[in-house]
């Protein structure tokens, strides 16, 4: 099953010209969003829409350019729009999301946990998340910062989306060859060395044929310097719609 998807932003953690990594999937007359960074509200009043216009967001981990818009969507949900819209999120990072990261700004009379805010649907690893009848998604824990949970996403089998990940060929070859996906959304970093995400030098490493399935996300502002040197990899663009699968 294809899948239809715009980027919000196609930055790192520190951009300032291509916005948080963040993305909108749709299907099925859903609006899925993937992650919620610090830019998602203005990457989304951008297209035109906003926070009314979305059925769920699913956060991969827990550091700012993937969480930090959550505060203001709950708030909107909440007492503006009045609904309690789906967050898909890992197991491991539910109580982790409201302790740590949102309780402070969201805590309030009677309103003290996630569910106040949010129809929690906890992700579990190896088991597929039916969201609509032609949209499932399925997470694996992918290395990024040591000893932080983060999870990239595989999206109705097809589709692989690293969200933050250190450069694994293992994985790669392994959601190529095995898994059988041939649109691969893959984190890359410009700007070397590469520690906590994939380096642009590694993923060059890749035979020719999986480059061809690979498209390149939350990189640095320099981007532009890097048009044309990226083999057979395709840089995607902020508010890019693409179908996919």
């Amino acid at each position: 099953m294809s899948v239809t998807l715009e980027m919000l932003g196609t930055g790192n953690a520190f951009s300032k010209r291509f916005f948080n990594n963040n993305a909108l999937v749709f299907q099925d007359g859903f609006t899925l969003m993937v992650d919620c960074g610090i830019t998602a509200p203005l990457a989304l009043y951008q297209t035109g829409r906003t926070f009314a216009d979305i059925d769920g967001v699913l956060i991969t981990h827990l550091h700012a350019d993937h969480i930090g818009g959550l505060e203001e969507l709950a708030f909107q949900m909440k007492f503006v729009h009045k609904r309690l819209i789906p967050l898909y999120v890992p197991e491991t990072l539910t109580e982790t999301l409201w302790e740590n990261s949102l309780r402070a700004g969201l805590e309030q009379d009677d309103f003290n946990s996630l569910h106040h805010y949010f129809q929690v649907i906890p992700l579990r690893e190896t088991e597929i998340c039916s969201i609509t009848p032609n949209l499932q998604v399925e997470i694996v824990q992918t290395q990024h910062i040591p000893g932080k949970r983060s999870y990239s996403l595989f999206i109705n089998k097809t589709v692989f989306y690293s969200a933050d990940a250190q450069f694994s060929r293992e994985l790669i070859e392994e959601v190529y060859y095995t898994r059988g996906c041939r649109a691969i959304l893959h984190d890359c970093q410009l700007q070397q060395p590469a520690v906590v995400h994939a380096g642009l030098a590694q993923l060059l490493t890749l035979p020719d044929e999986i480059q061809q399935s690979v498209y390149l996300m939350h990189y640095d502002d320099i981007m532009p310097e890097f048009e044309g040197k990226t083999g057979s990899m395709t840089f995607i663009k902020q508010h890019e719609l693409i179908t996919l699968g």
